[in-house]
């Protein structure tokens, strides 16, 4: 089977439905190839965060790869020591200085804790979008009640809330509450770090279309209408993820996935909301 391509990947309000990941890809020479591999692959949808340490192979990645800046959608995270007025715009330009780039398409609030006060780092936030740095203002980790809360300060201006989804975490109530106020969900750990292989359901959904349990994963997100950014480093895995595209799930697949119906977060912090 042939690989997708870059317009078989579905987007909503301009943001791909699958993406690179880059979590834990420290190194920058390994990093910038993974990037570069993904983005000749098909992917357009890049994801980093300053406490990952890669901006700079990212944006190195994205200046060896043979696709143009105006068709990547990249985004990438404020840590929580960086939240105040004056921090989020420094370490913004720092981050746009390490990714090469004039803009990021999404810059997300990756925890709302430490130095986060809602009113002044959203209103940073607004303030990058209107100079132009950012183009769409994202959250991470956030509950309904820190949703409200943004959402009283920047009303229909929160694009996407990046959150831990998958199959072992479905993540209902956030599901709900995005889908009524028209916010992007957007997928971290998708694969459940990897506990995907070992849950009989998906591996048996996976053995009947002649795919990975990744892939069963990566295409009942899709089906959710929800983005996923898996991490993969090699090209064996960044390959199998982006063909997920080509993973259509019959109703009672989805219907056995649902069915799962288990509460196992993998990413758990002290600062954490929840």
């Amino acid at each position: 089977m042939s690989l997708p391509t870059s317009d078989d990947c579905p987007r909503t309000d301009g943001m791909p439905l699958l993406g690179l990941g880059t979590w834990e890809n420290k190194d920058q020479a390994q990093c910038a190839a993974s990037v570069k591999t993904a983005l000749e692959m098909g992917y357009r949808h890049i994801d980093t965060a300053q406490i990952y340490g890669n901006e700079e192979g990212v944006g190195r990645g994205i200046e060896q790869a043979d696709v143009p800046r105006e068709d990547i959608f990249l985004a990438t995270k404020v840590w929580i020591d960086e939240l105040a007025p004056e921090d989020v715009r420094a370490s913004t330009e720092e981050s746009l200085d390490k990714l090469g780039v004039d803009y990021v398409d999404l810059l997300y609030i990756h925890w709302p804790a430490r130095e986060y006060e809602p009113e002044a780092t959203l209103e940073a936030f607004k303030d990058l979008k209107a100079d132009g740095k950012i183009r769409r203002i994202g959250v991470s980790n956030f509950e309904p009640e820190q949703l409200d809360t943004a959402r009283d300060i920047l009303g229909d201006a929160v694009f996407a809330n990046q959150v831990e989804l998958h199959p072992l975490l479905p993540q209902h109530d956030l599901r709900e509450y995005c889908d009524e106020h028209d916010i992007e969900l957007v997928a971290y750990s998708p694969l459940a770090r990897g506990d995907v292989f070992s849950v009989p359901e998906l591996t048996a959904i996976a053995e009947n279309h002649d795919a990975s349990a990744a892939q069963v994963s990566l295409a009942w997100l899709r089906e959710k209408g929800i983005t996923a950014i898996p991490k993969a480093t090699s090209e064996a895995h960044i390959s199998d993820n982006w063909q997920s595209l080509n993973l259509d799930l019959s109703a009672d697949e989805i219907a056995a996935i649902d069915d799962l119906d288990q509460t196992d977060r993998k990413v758990d912090p002290p600062f954490a909301p929840w």
